[in-house]
């Protein structure tokens, strides 16, 4: 099976992280090879990358420096972990990958959109994911699980900087995200988000069947 990206994106507190693991747990019970991956954060550079841009404050970093931080995480990650798995016929699962940059910086920024897919298509060195899945949820859903998680900074489940933006921050992010999915729907597959873990599951595994070739060694 040649590798495949398949990349996870949607609000903060949409649950693409779970429903990733979720999906990487079931492909690896059907013996496909398979690595969970995320950005930021996918490498060890991107983990100082990381927390200088989300263990931190609102305010505290301007959006140039976090487009460009963004930017500069991405071109680390598609060269260590992302293209020599591809190249190893391995499935990538991320969680977020371009995308984010264009409805986090683009939309909820206002950074140009043409020059933010300059930055992106600079990173990624042309690639592009064989899937994308976008989590879809209403804004205040998805603020209210973020509340949900605690207000300690630096707890494992804490809301980081960006979680703590403004409603109005977050709209104009999902409304980018649709905005994206709606231009390339040979890519996309918006799963909505607001139900039951096992049933979104079942929506994502039903989205990612087709990019699966059948093996003889799959026992799903």
């Amino acid at each position: 099976m040649r590798g495949r990206l398949i990349t996870f994106e949607g609000i903060d507190g949409c649950g693409k992280t779970l429903q990733l693991g979720l999906l990487a747990d079931f492909l690896e019970r059907c013996n496909i090879d398979c690595i969970r991956t995320r950005e930021p954060g996918g490498t060890a550079l991107g983990r100082q990358i990381r927390s200088s841009i989300l263990d931190c404050e609102p305010g505290t970093v301007e959006p140039l420096a976090e487009l460009l931080l963004y930017a500069a995480d991405r071109a680390q990650h598609v060269r260590e972990i992302v293209r020599p798995a591809l190249a190893a016929g391995r499935v990538v699962l991320s969680d977020r990958f371009y995308d984010a940059t264009t409805a986090y910086q683009g939309y909820g920024r206002g950074f140009d959109l043409a020059l933010v897919e300059r930055l992106n298509l600079l990173a990624t060195e042309g690639l592009r994911p064989d899937l994308t899945l976008l989590f879809d949820l209403d804004v205040d859903a998805a603020l209210a699980r973020i509340a949900s998680r605690g207000d300690t900074l630096h707890s494992a489940s804490a809301p980081d900087r960006l979680d703590r933006e403004p409603h109005e921050f977050h709209a104009r992010v999902r409304g980018g995200y649709l905005e994206i999915a709606a231009r390339e729907p040979h890519r996309f597959r918006i799963i909505p988000a607001s139900g039951a873990p096992d049933e979104i599951h079942k929506a994502v595994t039903a989205a990612v069947a087709p990019l699966m070739e059948k093996e003889e060694s799959a026992e799903c």
